[in-house]
């Protein structure tokens, strides 16, 4: 008996243990998913509030007349959009720093960090503003109309604070992810977001200010949205990360600027594409209807970017902390979980844009030749929300774990190499106009994903959670060295 029972009772523990790794697996996914939505949801609100900010200046103005959208439009992502990708991506490398630290159970390492973000930041700025002191000779070299330029580049003049408001709102943005303290975010961001509804169709419509009341409330909501997250950590509500202003956030500056710097230069390369795709657009005939289309195109890409958005601070985040706990399969799952989830929103918000494409540029515009335009690109403008959907969490996980340079060169050869020289062939040289310009923007981007893809699915993360442990000790030990040497 014993010896026949023992084949049925090997299957029945194989099915038992087969039982226990399911529910173990759905557990850990039941954990993870937890942990993610933790961060990312209001992540997402936050980022959707402080996107609606521009959104809304850049609708209202669009019922002014096409060539204040134009200008507003272009105004936004290439002037704008280069102070706003090198602030984003300098501000970045709090993500690595401060999340690996965070993780590491070393929290009193972050207020230096954050100081020294802004000192280098504002410095940044500083020189950033000249970009938009000259915006019109800047954008009539890049081929744009004269009235558009000059217009822009006056627009752009009013818009230096909000420049300086970037400065100080990222690095802020960036610390209180590391701690997972993003709810605060969110409600902070929603009422400048219900008070800039107001004042915007106050100043632009009711009180008839057009572009000048765009920059005034634009630039004020941001500043009330800075002394919100700086009243917030100042409070004493991050007392464990926050100790006080401190000399210390003068040391260092310069591997902290090597850093930033590599963080920027890989945001940028991406971010900047928008602008490309902007660029190129003012040289095809009928710049103003081309600039438009793009433009409002954009817009709607924006709005569904704020998920991926929302889940790239989620995965920066999870996997630096969990490198730095020493945690390697632990980041790895939760790469797989973010990537899962964002595949299957954005799948759905290009099937509503598929759904709607005659529709949503009323939203936008009154101009027919316009909205025809967008119409047809819908196409394009839903491939770029799918890619949309793995590329940015693939580039949050270099972030958390500290690859910015290598990603920086793949950025590079991908975005530029490749796609911006097959954009101009079919662009210009094949006359296919917008649509060959954003399908050679597109073949870049899908090179970029694949290429993260591999070197995601090839990383070796017990040696990363090593490597996060080493910088997260060669930095507080500089801190140390520092704290001696101010005693002594």
């Amino acid at each position: 008996m014993g010896s026949a029972s023992s084949p049925l009772l090997a299957v029945r523990d194989d099915e038992v243990e087969d039982e226990i790794a399911k529910r173990s697996c759905w557990m850990e996914t039941r954990r993870e998913l937890r942990l993610v939505w933790g961060i990312a949801g209001p992540a997402i609100l936050t980022s959707v509030f402080q996107y609606t900010l521009g959104s809304v200046t850049q609708t209202l103005v669009g019922h002014i007349g096409t060539l204040e959208l134009a200008a507003v439009g272009i105004q936004n992502l290439v002037i704008a959009g280069i102070g706003f990708g090198i602030m984003l991506g300098m501000g970045s490398a709090l993500e690595t720093l401060c999340g690996q630290a965070f993780g590491a159970g070393k929290p009193n390492m972050l207020g230096v960090y954050l100081q020294r973000s802004w000192i280098i930041l504002l410095l940044t700025a500083l020189v950033l503003s000249l970009t938009y002191i000259f915006a019109s000779p800047i954008l009539k070299f890049l081929g744009q109309s004269d009235e558009i330029a000059e217009l822009a580049g006056k627009f752009s003049i009013w818009m230096i604070p909000e420049l300086f408001a970037f400065a100080i709102n990222f690095p802020i943005q960036k610390f209180l992810q590391a701690q997972s303290k993003v709810m605060a975010m969110a409600w902070i961001s929603s009422v400048c977001l219900i008070l800039h509804l107001f004042i915007s169709w106050l100043f632009i419509i009711k009180l008839g200010m057009g572009l000048l009341g765009a920059a005034i409330t634009l630039n004020f909501s941001w500043w009330i949205l800075v002394a919100g997250q700086l009243g917030y950590v100042l409070s004493g509500c991050c007392k464990d990360s926050w100790t006080g202003f401190s000399w210390l956030a003068f040391r260092g500056l310069g591997a902290f600027f090597r850093l930033s710097v590599a963080s920027a230069v890989m945001l940028c390369l991406e971010y900047w594409t928008l602008m490309v795709v902007i660029v190129l657009a003012g040289l095809l005939k009928n710049p103003e209807i081309a600039v438009d289309a793009a433009s409002i195109c954009m817009n709607v890409e924006g709005w569904c970017f704020m998920v991926p958005l929302g889940l790239v601070a989620a995965v920066s985040v999870r996997v630096s902390n969990e490198l730095g706990a020493g945690h390697p399969k632990a980041a790895r799952f939760s790469v797989l979980v973010v990537i899962t989830i964002s595949v299957l929103i954005q799948t759905t918000f290009m099937l509503i844009i598929l759904l709607t494409k005659k529709d949503f540029p009323r939203l936008f515009t009154e101009n027919e030749l316009v909205m025809e335009k967008v119409s047809k690109i819908a196409y394009f403008l839903c491939a770029s929300i799918f890619l949309g959907s793995i590329q940015p969490v693939l580039s949050g996980v270099a972030i958390g774990a500290g690859w910015q340079a290598t990603v920086a060169y793949i950025n590079l050869g991908c975005y530029y190499a490749v796609g911006l020289t097959i954009a101009i062939l079919l662009g210009f040289k094949f006359n296919l106009g917008l649509e060959g310009i954003w399908g050679g923007v597109l073949i870049g981007i899908l090179l970029q994903t694949i290429i993260l893809i591999i070197v995601t699915w090839w990383t070796d993360w017990e040696k990363e959670a090593a490597l996060a442990n080493e910088r997260v000790s060669i930095w507080e030990g500089s801190e140390v060295i520092a704290i001696h040497a101010g005693k002594s």
